[in-house]
Formats: C-alpha cells, structure tokens, sequence
C-alpha cells in the first residue's frame, strides 16, 4: 500500500512479478487430469507387478500362468502409452529447447525399458535359439506410477495456487447493458461494447467497464480491485471501474476504457508481460536430471561398444539397457516432491501458505527485500498528532472538517484517521461535491462552494506555494505525514499524522541484516516521515514521495543490477511487480488478484513472518539437496557398475541388486522428507 494520499491511481497500476514458472511435468499437466492417470495407471500397473520379474528377481508374491506374459505386455502397452504421455510430452518440449531435465531423463528410462522388454517378449517367444532375455516390464510400469504420484503430491501440495489472470478476467461480467439513442436497452456481449456508449449497471450487478457516471448515484465495492474495503459513494461525473461490483442504486455510465484499454486488461497486460518475461527456474531436481541424463547416456554408449567389442552384441545390449534404467532411479520422482508437499504442510501451521515451489528454492538467493511502509512495517492505523490554521479567516477546527469533506470516501489509512479525528470532536461536516483522486498527490473538489484540495508536501514544492518548511521538517522528523489543505490554491492549514511501527519489525529487519539481506522501504509518504521510520527501524535505503507506478520500476533496477528481489505487497496495484519480483509475497489481508499473484502468502500480516518463511526456505532446499543425494547419488557408484567398469576383477551390478538399492533409495527419500521441521 503507498503512503501518499494518491489513494489509488487506476491508470497507473505499473508493478510486476515472474511467477517461477513450473518446471518438468507443470508445463505439460494440470491437476484436473494427473489424478484420474495416477489411479488408472496404478490399477494398470499391480497386474504387471504380480506377473513380471523385477529385473529378474522373482518375488515371493509373484505368480505366472500359461499366456501371462501376453497380459503383462499389452498392460504394459497401455501403460507406457496412456500414463507415460505426460512425461515423452515434457520431453519434447525440454529437447526442443534445448533444455533436457526430469521428463527427458523419466522418457529415456521408459522407452528404454519398454522397447527392449518388447525386444525380450518377441526373442522368449519367438525366437528360440537366443538364451533367456530379462524384460524390464516391472520397471516400466513402477517407475511410471511413481513418478506420476511424486507430481501429484507436489501439485497437490500447492493445490491454492491462483492464476491472478484468471482471477481478474473473472472480476468482468460477460455483458453489459448498452442503452442506444433511443433510451431502449439491450444485452450486448462485452467483447462487442465500445469506448463511448451509455451502458446501465442495476444494483448488485458488476461493473462491465471503466467509464464516467452519467446518470444516478450509487455505493460501489472496489475492494477486489482496489484493495479498499469500504463501500464508495459515486455520483454524477464520478469514474468506476470495471471489476468492482455495484451497490443499491442503478446508474448510467459512459464508456471510457473497455478490451485492451480498460484498466483490468492493462493491469493483465502487465503481470503476463512480467510472468513471460522471466526465463525459466532451473530446479534442482531438473539441473541434477539434466546431468544424470547425459552421465547416463554416454556411460550407456561407453558401456555398449565396450562390451560388443570385448563380448557379444546381446552382453552389450543388456549392460547398457540397464545403466540407462539404472539412472533413472524411482526415489528422483518423490525426492523433490515429498520435501514439498512436507514444507507446504509447515507452512500452512505457521501462516505461510506456498503457492510457488520455485519460490523455496530462489528465496536462499535473495539480496534485496522491498516492502511498502504502511500496512507491512507500520500498523496502518494513522492518528491525528496536530492539526492548524494558516489563516485568520478559518479556525484549526474548520480546516480539519474540510479536510475530513474529501475525505470521507475514502478508506485509506490517513483518511480514516482524519475522520476518526473528526468525530471525536464531533465536528459537522459537509458535503464534498465533484470529488476526484489526483495521483501522487491527494484530493480536489468543491465543499459550500469552495475548490479545496487536500495535498502532499511534494505539490506545494511543484506548484511553489509556500509553507513554513520549519514546522513541516519538525512534524516530520516526529514521523508523521503531514497533508495540506489548499483552497483556491492557497495554503490554509495542515494535519498531521503518525503511524505505529509494528512491535516485530525492527527484530526482523535486524535479522534480514544478519543474513546479509539488504531491507528496502518503499513509500509515497514524504522524505522526511519516511526517513524517520527508516532510522526507527535501522533501514538504510529508503525510496519516499513515490508514484504507484514507481514501485515497477525499482523492481526492475534492482533485478536488472544482478540482485534477486523479494517484494511484499497487498493490493491488486501491487500484482504485477508480486509478479515481477524474484519472490513475491502477499500480505494475507491483501486483494485475491494480489495474493494469487504472489508466491507465499502471509496468513497474519505479521512481517516477522517473512523469517520464518526464509527459515522454512532455507531447511527445504537443505532437505531437498539430501534426498537428490539419496535418490540419484548412488548413481555414482550403481551406472559405472552396471556399466562393467570392475567386469576385469569379477564385480558386475547385477539387475536385481541395481533394482534392490533403488527400492531402499525410495524408502529413505519417504523418511528423511517427514524429518523435516521449521523450528
């Protein structure tokens, strides 16, 4: 939320955010269809369990019967086709940029597995003077069925994740009311309504478009598009935006911005701009996957044209079917997705909801944090510390409820407490008429005749009206925000207004300190109350007096020094630079755009929530490198084995042994994810 008493500037809704884009599977499954392949494939998959040898390894459990083998293939047909889709799909969107991860190295071990298991079937069959050849059907079907439930647990995990474009198309009805020339009205698709036409909103009913009030007057809900929670009075030549919803009274608006032009589209525009921009997250899993799939497919090829030259083209076959199944071992799957599923679990009981996976991983590489001043570092709840007059022609009380006229549609913090301020001194206030926000500024309109503004200090520098600079440097040295009330362009008086700090936010930005985290305070308030919370609090970068729009830009200039961003924000201005930065956190009272937008959420608005988070970040990646470790380290050892690089000495890994450790690799994995704890 900014401090200037901009209050909102509709146009220039200018932040953004990337949202790390999923990687692997994310790009090629959505939660709607990964559940029902799951269960079809496991249903699948315990027939070929109990009917095919585990890399040659006959269990207690299993059984054969006279045509067995024939079921066992064409289960395992259908398997490798329907639920091994998803992972040849990744695939080939990971070749075709050039960028082999964890679907290429699942695809390689399936199609491994079921071309030379359809090799083993055909030669046991059919062609008898070659010996015995072990199938790897049971591989086939176990490593498609894990690595299945390892993405669904991990989507699962972050099943709350919003998409912010889908939540602001969904703020739109899909049609409008256009009332033509003759006063008739008709329904008209929203796609076709034009800038200009006269479009009549009834009670209760959403905002199609932005436009100008024509006709009657009304109480309108912005808060799923604003951020503000009470209810706003429009009259005749009042805006609306499209998006918020209609009060009890019925209105005529003029279309001024629709499509493209409208301010949720711009706002859209923005954070997919933002979330396009950003390259794709290289996840751990996916870098070691990537490594294990070229490790895997030259020792393949060593292992291959050592053995046909040194034995026989059927050895050679089989050792390097086995290294490439070999290296893609079950536990990979579930390493990654279990530590998830585990720290979402955490989260949640400490008020950190993780919409992001990627954000666990990017936050342990964060240098910079930036976060608004007013509802993140202070309390939000503004008090009147002093108020006066300049004049002799009004007293400091009538200068309050001038002030307290513009400000009584609005529900930003300073205003509130003008008005808070106001009735306690049971002032009468009046009516304001024709009341308009001027961007990082304030206020204007009418009150008994009389154009008035309510402005920040940085326009009366702009406009060269003079003020007492030594009263306004020692209220804001005291740390308040100081508003000046101008009529007819004239400074009559001023108000003045301090702001708690919250009790956690010192200790926290003394523990970002300690991490070598660098702590940003962004505000619209003026230099000198900024400055004051700033040394308050021990923060020594300070942005002041900014634009809404100025918050994207500091974003970007931070990134684009090389530093990796955290942004906290809470309102729907703020989506696109929660979607910009590297790590986008919502304050949990924010908007839905917003915190759809975000990667963590903080349920209590407690900035001390943000340790906890790093915390949380810091001992997932911890127990993410560990399970890597368990669930592809023996690779190390297992591929130059199965490779046959000790076969001179007599020491060969075995199928059954290689297929043994990969199972106790799995179970490990399982385990040490649960061991997982935030305090």
């Amino acid at each position: 939320m900014s401090e200037n008493h901009e209050h909102m500037d509709h146009a220039a809704m200018e932040h953004n955010h990337e949202h790390g884009g999923h990687s692997g599977m994310d790009h090629s499954m959505h939660m709607g269809n990964l559940k029902p392949k799951f269960f079809i494939s496991l249903i699948l998959t315990i027939p070929i369990i109990l009917m095919s040898p585990m890399m040659g390894l006959d269990l207690p459990f299993q059984f054969q019967f006279p045509g067995s083998e024939w079921l066992v293939l064409i289960l395992a047909t259908i398997l490798f086709f329907y639920g091994g889709m998803p992972f040849l799909q990744g695939a080939k969107m990971e070749l075709s940029s050039k960028q082999p991860a964890m679907m290429t190295l699942i695809s390689l071990g399936i199609t491994v597995a079921y071309i030379y298991s359809l090799y083993a079937f055909i030669a046991n069959n059919f062609i008898p003077q070659i010996d015995h050849v072990t199938d790897f059907f049971w591989e086939l079907a176990t490593l498609i069925v894990i690595m299945l439930l390892g993405h669904w647990v991990e989507m699962n995990a972050v099943s709350n994740a919003g998409n912010a474009l889908e939540e602001m198309a969904q703020l739109l009805p899909n049609t409008a009311h256009v009332v033509d020339k003759n006063g008739d009205t008709k329904d008209v698709s929203l796609q076709d309504v034009q800038e200009g036409q006269h479009v009549l909103i009834k009670a209760g009913e959403k905002i199609p478009t932005d436009g100008t009030v024509l006709r009657g007057t009304t109480s309108v809900n912005e808060a799923m598009v604003t951020g503000e929670a009470k209810d706003v009075e429009k009259e005749q030549k009042d805006t609306v935006i499209g998006g918020s919803v209609n009060g009890s009274g019925t209105i005529t608006v003029e279309v001024t911005g629709t499509g493209e032009s409208g301010y949720l589209s711009q706002v859209m525009t923005l954070v997919e701009n933002a979330q396009n921009e950003k390259s794709k997250v290289e996840t751990l899993s996916d870098k070691v996957a990537k490594w294990l799939f070229y490790v895997a497919l030259a020792a393949g090829i060593l292992a291959f044209i050592g053995w046909l030259i040194t034995a026989d083209l059927s050895t050679a076959f089989e050792r390097m079917v086995t290294v490439l199944i070999i290296a893609c071992p079950h536990a990979l799957g579930l390493a990654i997705p279990l530590v998830i599923a585990r720290s979402t679990s955490l989260g949640a009981k400490n008020g950190l909801l993780l919409q992001n996976r990627e954000a666990l991983e990017t936050a342990k590489k964060v240098d910079v944090i930036l976060m608004d001043k007013t509802g993140t570092l202070t309390e939000g709840n503004f008090a009147v510390n002093d108020y006066r007059s300049f004049s002799e022609d009004y007293t400091a009380d009538q200068v309050l409820t001038y002030i307290s006229a513009l400000e009584q549609n609005s529900n930003h913090p300073l205003a509130v407490g003008i008005l808070n301020k106001a009735e306690e001194l049971s002032l009468d206030i009046p009516k304001a008429s024709d009341v308009d926000n001027l961007p990082g500024v304030g206020l204007e309109g009418t009150v008994n005749g009389k154009d008035i503004k309510v402005a920040s200090v940085s326009y009366l520098n702009k406009q060269s009206i003079d003020y007492d600079q030594d009263n306004f440097d020692e209220l804001s040295r005291q740390g308040n925000s100081v508003s000046f009330l101008l009529i007819d362009e004239k400074n009559i008086g001023l108000v003045a207004q301090g702001d708690q700090i919250k009790s956690t936010a010192k200790s926290m930005i003394q523990s970002l300190k300690d991490q070598n985290i660098e702590p940003v305070m962004l505000t619209g308030d003026n230099q000198q109350v900024a400055q004051a919370v700033a040394k308050e609090l021990g923060i020594d970068d300070v942005h002041a007096e900014l634009m809404p729009e100025d918050k994207e830009t500091m974003v970007k200039d931070y990134r684009d020094n090389g530093q990796t961003v955290m942004m906290v924000g809470d309102g729907v201005n703020d989506a696109p630079s929660l979607a910009r930065a590297d790590v986008g956190i919502a304050i949990g009272a924010g908007t839905d755009v917003a915190i759809d937008s975000a990667d963590v959420i903080l349920v209590k608005s407690d900035p001390s929530d943000i340790m906890h988070f790093l915390t949380l970040a810091k001992r997932t990646q911890r127990k993410m490198v560990q399970n890597i470790w368990w669930g592809a380290g023996y690779n190390i050892v297992a591929i130059p084995l199965a490779a046959g690089v000790l076969a001179p000495i007599g020491i060969i890994l075995s199928p059954a042994v290689g297929a043994i450790v990969m199972s106790l690799s799995t179970v490990i994995v399982a385990i040490n994810a649960m061991l997982l704890k935030i305090d």
